[in-house]
């Protein structure tokens, strides 16, 4: 209570919550599977000198400390450890500045992702990084795990849009990594570092973030195969010629059978669809509709029974609010979990038949949508959240697939993290020596295991490595 009481006049008594009915709120993200604690308080800050007050107050009570945004992730990064404060940055949500000249804003991390976008736009300005959470997820969320989005195949994901940080430490003292100028070598890069570090290193304060002038409307395809195979060709043959469009996702059976019922209307795929593709360029019409014709020819070769290509900037928007409406549309069948995998482009027709055969084993429907332009595919599993056994076969559904994109060349987190869901993946995709590694950065920043433990590397590792040295 001493703690609490510190914190409550560092920050003042509202901005301090106990009442284990509120704090309820805050104890995970949008994982089911990843296991959280009860803490002994949340705190919601305003200021980066109120930040450095709790890590302080936190650090000699050796007290842990869990930074969250809103909690949208899907890794459990954000979830509590028993008697932890959580550490919510959604207060700090101002838009510090938007520099049009250099193309730059200066945020704090409470900022909403969409809100940054619009903001922007005003200024004839983007801001790439859109994860399909973009309407509520913040952007220091989004910096922790470096989230990614529809338009990554064009735009990067994250990290790519960011030229500084300014950063509470272990110790309560201000980092600023990075700088505003558009190159600049000086030095480690610490601002990657801090990006998908999930807290575990760091509390987040501020962000300098790179902007691109406004794309033009995009125009937009959709392409329908009666096999994943030949949608995988397509996605293969569009990378060979060397095109990139601002977007290219794809979408199999089942996630078009959900997004049909719950939306309650055809997407123009036909009964015998198997999967369908959707791309987007924002180069303008002329130059887009030109691309989006090769792309077409190269689709029609790779076998799709229907291509559709138009310059309306409604219909495009339809087809990527059906895309976006995938997991609320599964909500149809049950609950869902999520994974997250990346696979070579080339190797994407054969992750979706791995996950048609793990959805046969574990008897659970299985569907598969994904970013065919990067390789990250979000193979989602419906299970009943009331009955134990479907929650283990959905588990193992989970793992299952977590294995066959390791096996495929591929990655067990194309953007959503490690968390405290993956932490046994994160040490069979690295190998020890890479494991080892980041547990000495962890160790070299935050000794006494402060920020967010049980994150990436389970609690007993790190409290053992911090007793061995």
């Amino acid at each position: 209570m001493a703690l609490v009481e510190e914190l409550r006049a560092a920050l003042g008594p509202n901005a301090v919550l106990t009442d284990t009915d509120v704090t309820a709120a805050y104890q995970r993200d949008m994982m089911p599977l990843a296991p959280f604690g009860t803490p002994l308080a949340v705190v919601l800050p305003t200021t980066t000198e109120e930040v450095q007050a709790v890590v302080r107050a936190c650090a000699a009570a050796k007290v842990p400390i869990v930074p969250r945004g809103a909690g949208s992730g899907l890794s459990g990064a954000a979830n509590a450890v028993d008697g932890c404060v959580v550490l919510v940055t959604t207060k700090m949500n101002a838009i510090l500045e938007i520099d049009a000249d250099n193309r730059l804003a200066v945020v704090e991390p409470g900022v909403i992702n969409l809100d940054l976008r619009g903001a922007v736009e005003k200024n004839g300005l983007f801001y790439p990084p859109d994860p399909s959470s973009y309407d509520w997820c913040t952007i220091g969320g989004n910096l922790s795990t470096n989230a990614g989005g529809l338009c990554c195949v064009k735009y990067g994901v994250t990290t790519d849009s960011v030229l500084g940080l300014e950063v509470v430490l272990a110790d309560g003292e201000l980092l600023k990594t990075g700088r505003r100028t558009v190159k600049g070598v000086a030095g480690y890069d610490l601002t990657k570092l801090f990006i998908g570090s999930e807290g575990t290193l760091g509390v987040i304060t501020k962000a300098t973030l790179a902007l691109r002038p406004l794309p033009q409307a995009p125009v937009t395809l959709v392409a329908a195969f009666t096999s994943t195979e030949a949608a995988g060709a397509a996605v293969s043959a569009v990378v060979r010629e060397g095109l990139v469009p601002s977007l290219m996702e794809i979408m199999d059976r089942t996630s078009i059978e959900a997004v049909e019922l719950y939306l309650k209307t055809e997407l123009g795929a036909g009964p015998g669809c198997a999967a369908l593709l959707i791309c987007q360029s924002d180069a303008g019409v002329e130059v887009g509709m030109r691309e989006l014709a090769v792309i077409e020819q190269l689709c029609t070769n790779a076998g799709a029974e229907l291509v559709y290509a138009t310059e309306d900037v409604s219909e495009g928007r339809d087809l990527l609010t059906a895309r976006r409406a995938v997991l609320t549309a599964l909500e149809v069948y049950g609950a869902w979990l999520t994974d997250d995998v990346c696979v070579p482009r080339t190797r994407i027709a054969e992750l979706i038949a791995g996950c048609e055969r793990v959805s046969a084993d574990v008897g659970l429907r299985v569907a598969v949508v994904g970013h065919a332009g990067d390789g990250n595919m979000h193979p989602t599993i419906v299970y009943d959240p009331t009955s134990e056994d479907e929650f283990a076969r959905a588990r193992k559904a989970f793992d299952d697939i977590l294995s066959i994109g390791l096996s495929l060349g591929g990655t067990v987190t194309g953007e959503h993290g490690i968390g405290k869901i993956k932490r046994e993946w994160l040490e069979r995709e690295i190998g020890p020596v890479g494991l080892r590694v980041h547990r000495d950065l962890k160790r070299a920043l935050d000794p006494e295991n402060l920020f967010n433990p049980g994150s990436m590397f389970s609690a007993h590792e790190a409290a053992a490595d911090n007793t061995a040295h």
